[in-house]
């Protein structure tokens, strides 16, 4: 028998493993296990799971592939299996984060102690970090070479099209009654289907549509939350909808003629990047890149970090974004540097309490671009953001949501404010306050922390971090 050990791949374009299987005319067997401890603080992410999960056992099933669901840790799950049938072989594509390596190299022992092959596929990205390295053969720690290097190295080697299998057209999804024990206990996520549809299918959908309307113009609109810019495509790869080689291959041709498109593909590169950093420092999972910040002094405000969290820090930008992301599990990208720099330079509460939220509340959560995300905006990774450089939150608001569309969304109680003071409620003239029956205190919030005010204590904090 052919056991097809489904990871983080919901997908049947694009992915070697499962044409592998399907190519194979013996006895074979899917199965997907559920490791509970992997998303107990990622409780957004179970929801997706959840109808991935669901739409690919669809998709098997049309195929008249065998499925096998457990809910046990993956070692269990592969001795289970060895245990209960004759295996020739297990097929799996990998996963470049260390837990999960550890994990894959526990199975490879297992398999050789009973005598079991085993093969391994890499479609999750575009190359194996390993394949891109600089000329003194050490990885790279700057974006532009680390970017160029690989995209030449990827365009002379693969075609993605040599794995595709084609995509059954399916009217009604069967529940599985197996998979409910993945929903997250908090009932919050039911606002998520509001906003999303989950599937292999939506995601090339998006990626059509993405590549017929916006991307000519990503460079002009991206920036700017109250505009639909963005592909949306973030948690359809994180659960391996799609791949970033579809995505990559599928703009290829068209990046020359236009700066839009290359500010996309550049968006794939990132997400590269952050594999390959994670992938040559793994510690980076937990500890700053840079070491000189371990001696950062670091707030330890609970009452600051917990407004953050609520979008009640009185900064309506910062606000707008959080609660959008409490709402439908995703935020801006603009606004996610706007609120990480907000929480970790005007608060100077340490970036591992921003991963942490972000991981337990974005749907297109991802280790590797979390991490090195929230480091870069830190100051304390490879190839960050200077410290130094502080994300004003009210002229980012005054920029990127001129007419306070956005703000005026998420922070309904500021709609009647004039457009000039929505970025700013507290300079309200008070005439204005009155007429408006409008108070900071009574109907939003005042700022915790005074812009100018915390810029020079978080520049005197890294002062004195440097002198340690």
């Amino acid at each position: 028998m052919l056991i097809y050990w489904i990871r983080n791949d919901f997908r049947f374009i694009d992915n070697e493993a499962l044409k592998y299987f399907s190519n194979y005319n013996g006895k074979k067997l899917c199965c997907y296990s559920y490791d509970e401890n992997k998303f107990k603080d990622r409780s957004a992410q179970r929801w997706w799971l959840y109808k991935s999960l669901t739409n690919f056992r669809n998709n098997l099933d049309e195929k008249k592939f065998k499925f096998n669901f457990s809910n046990d840790t993956e070692i269990n799950t592969i001795k289970r299996l060895l245990k209960e049938n004759k295996i020739s072989q297990i097929i799996w594509n990998k996963i470049y984060l260390p837990n999960e390596i550890l994990i894959e190299e526990k199975i490879i022992k297992i398999l050789n102690d009973n005598d079991t092959s085993y093969k391994i596929f890499s479609s999750s990205l575009l190359l194996e970090p390993k394949k891109t390295r600089k000329r003194d053969d050490t990885p790279f720690q700057v974006f532009t070479p680390f970017w160029k290097n690989e995209e030449n190295l990827y365009l002379n080697k693969y075609n993605y099209k040599n794995y595709n299998i084609k995509l059954p057209k399916i009217k009604n999804l069967k529940i599985y009654k197996e998979f409910l024990i993945i929903l997250p206990k908090k009932n919050w996520y039911k606002k998520f289907e509001q906003y999303w549809i989950v599937g292999e299918n939506e995601a090339h959908k998006k990626l059509t549509n993405f590549k017929t309307k916006n991307i000519f113009n990503y460079d002009k609109i991206r920036d700017f939350p109250s505009i639909d810019g963005t592909s949306k495509l973030s948690p359809h790869l994180s659960f391996g909808e799609i791949s970033s080689r579809e995505v990559f291959d599928q703009y290829q041709n068209i990046k020359k003629k236009n700066i839009g498109t290359r500010k996309f593909i550049n968006e794939i590169g990132w997400r590269e990047f952050a594999y390959h950093l994670v992938y040559h420092f793994p510690e980076m999972l937990k500890k700053n890149l840079r070491k000189n910040f371990d001696n950062f002094p670091w707030s330890k405000n609970k009452i600051h970090l917990e407004k953050w969290k609520s979008g009640k820090t009185g900064y309506p930008l910062v606000d707008a974004a959080m609660r959008q992301m409490y709402e439908i599990g995703w935020m801006h990208n603009r606004l996610r540097m706007v609120t990480g720099s907000f929480l970790v330079k005007h608060l100077r509460i340490n970036w591992i309490e921003g991963e942490k939220y972000f991981k337990d509340t974005l749907l297109d959560y991802d280790t590797a671009n979390n991490v090195s995300g929230w480091q870069w905006i830190a100051g304390c990774g490879a190839d960050a953001a200077p410290y130094f450089r502080i994300f004003n939150p009210i002229t980012q608001s005054e920029k990127f949501d001129p007419d306070g569309e956005f703000i005026k969304k998420w922070v309904p109680e500021l709609k009647a404010l004039p457009k000039k003071f929505i970025h700013k409620p507290w300079e309200l003239p008070g005439d204005i306050a009155t007429k408006i029956k409008f108070s900071l205190k009574e109907n939003y919030y005042e700022p915790i922390v005074d812009h100018s005010e915390a810029r020079q204590a978080a520049l005197a904090a890294f002062e004195h971090t440097k002198k340690k």
